[in-house]
């Protein structure tokens, strides 16, 4: 039962918090908090490849074959190749020199010369002198202490540390925390109902991390697919993110085409003339002054231009812009986008609906994120729905289970349900629960003025009755009160008593 309890917990965070937070005392008072996930990312990414690359290295040292330096035989296997001086056993051995920060700035140029992907990607501030090198000793001490053994593939380290670090250190400099990170529960929820097959093209606009090709890619794997058969394209505006999304994909040995540099979706388009058969996104909540007064004719505006105030529309419409005959999409946004009449939202989705093209409506319990505290719901656009003329509504907001007083996850046994909805209502069997999902003709919607609040459709859940009489469950519950009061006093007394003792009246 605790070994269980401790693996739901591992779900949800990242299972670092605690080295990061010593690592983040050193750093305090010697660099501004909003810097500290600079430092952290890239320790991250070199411990990470290092560890990976050491035990597969060890692996062929005992094969006694002689490939252990050919890298050849990590890329076979995605594991990233590291050059002698960027491997973590140099970099700890040199974390009490004066050279430290030279060093960690010389492993992340190896790296790049050998990674075209990466040129310009990794950070090099390391030998700043603003920067203490003793402090930065004892903090490549305590990434040396962590154990990243068992890290598992799919898990979007980066992101998460990243996401960590903007939630627990930049706040204290005023500095607001994006949504560029998907957690990890929402993002498998989003590829297990879409289920992503090789040989497809997945897309996000809006990449962040790159988490959701990291889960993806996962995916196919598990699905006896050729992981390295899919085409990877994605767009991030913000330079330190699209950096990381860089790496994150290095690491897993991913090639994604994300342009060459960081660029803004709605202004430059670096895809403009792509179709994609999967898009997944969790895009940046109600953005306000997205450029719409420069981009009125723009053709992506099918349905509708979005408002000035709000670019969640202007998502949607992006996406389905670029969506390819018989593709899926799944995005994450806030819940306002379900019943919003503002700025012609509203007329927006009505035609969106109208063509069939919503698919899915999950709404989400709270607390999922790290520092975003709205509900969000899910999206699911497809062309081509099995179900024409239907919308699955699914209300889970009551699923998961907290990890700590502010986290919430999801398990694997609450996403397999949410995507098993989603199977039986494509295949036609699906029979609506009370309280949890209902599949609802367009008609139906439109009655509803073409609001998608999953709670108006499928209702609330009935509670089961039960035989004892009334006149004999009050006498039972006043009973059981009574019992309450006289303990209550039973306790204030003897605290009163202790009180007392001490020389303290009540």
């Amino acid at each position: 039962m605790a070994k269980a309890k401790a693996s739901r917990q591992n779900a949800a965070t990242i299972g670092f918090e605690q080295q990061i937070w010593d690592a983040a005392c050193e750093l305090w008072g010697h660099i501004p908090a909003a810097d500290y996930r600079k430092i952290f990312t890239g320790l991250i990414f070199l411990k990470y490849i290092s560890t990976a690359f050491e035990k597969k290295y060890d692996e062929l040292v005992a094969e006694g074959d002689g490939f252990e330096d050919d890298p050849d035989a990590y890329e076979a296997e995605s594991i990233f190749f590291v050059p002698p001086e960027a491997r973590w056993t140099q970099i700890a051995k040199a974390a009490h020199t004066p050279e430290i920060g030279t060093v960690l700035d010389k492993a992340m140029t190896s790296i790049e010369a050998g990674n075209k992907s990466l040129k310009g990607v990794l950070p090099k501030n390391y030998a700043s002198p603003e920067l203490d090198k003793r402090v930065l000793g004892n903090v490549v001490d305590v990434f040396t202490n962590m154990d990243m053994s068992d890290t598992e593939a799919s898990k979007d380290l980066l992101g998460r540390t990243y996401e960590y670090c903007i939630a627990q250190f930049a706040s204290y400099e005023g500095v607001k925390g994006g949504e560029f990170y998907t957690p990890a529960s929402v993002v498998k929820t989003i590829v297990s109902i879409l289920k992503p097959t090789e040989g497809k093209r997945v897309y996000d606009p809006c990449c962040g991390s790159g988490g959701m090709f990291v889960q993806s890619v996962k995916f196919i794997q598990e699905h006896q697919g050729n992981r390295s058969n899919i085409s990877v394209f994605g767009q991030e505006a913000n330079a330190d993110t699209w950096k990381m999304a860089k790496m994150n994909m290095a690491i897993r040995g991913i090639d994604a085409n994300f342009g060459g540099h960081p660029e803004d979706t709605f202004f430059h388009d670096l895809h403009a003339t792509q179709k994609f058969d999967f898009i997944m996104a969790n895009p940046p909540f109600n953005l306000s002054n997205w450029g719409q007064d420069k981009l009125q004719d723009d053709p992506r505006w099918t349905y509708g231009l979005p408002p000035a105030g709000n670019a969640n529309y202007a998502w949607i419409e992006h996406m389905i812009y670029h969506l390819a005959p018989g593709g899926k999409i799944g995005l994450v946004l806030a819940n306002g986008a379900l019943s919003t009449q503002t700025s012609g939202e509203g007329e927006i989705r009505r035609r969106i609906i109208e063509a069939d093209l919503v698919e899915g409506i999950v709404a989400m319990p709270t607390q999922l994120f790290y520092s975003v505290t709205i509900p969000v719901t899910l999206w699911f656009i497809s062309r081509g729905k099995k179900q024409a003329g239907k919308t699955l509504f699914i209300d889970a907001r009551s699923m998961g289970h907290m990890v700590d007083r502010k986290h919430r996850d999801l398990s694997d046994e609450d996403i397999a349900r949410l995507a098993g909805t989603f199977t039986e209502f494509q295949k036609g069997t699906l029979k609506d629960q009370k309280g949890f999902c209902a599949a609802v003709s367009t008609a139906d919607i439109a009655a509803q003025d073409y609001i998608l609040t999953p709670g108006r459709y499928v209702g609330i859940e009935e509670k089961q009755e039960d035989d004892e009489p009334f006149e004999q469950k009050m006498t039972r519950l006043t009973a059981e009160l009574d019992g309450m009061f006289a303990k209550s006093h039973e306790l204030e007394d003897q605290i009163r008593k202790n009180l007392g003792a001490i020389g303290f009246k009540i």
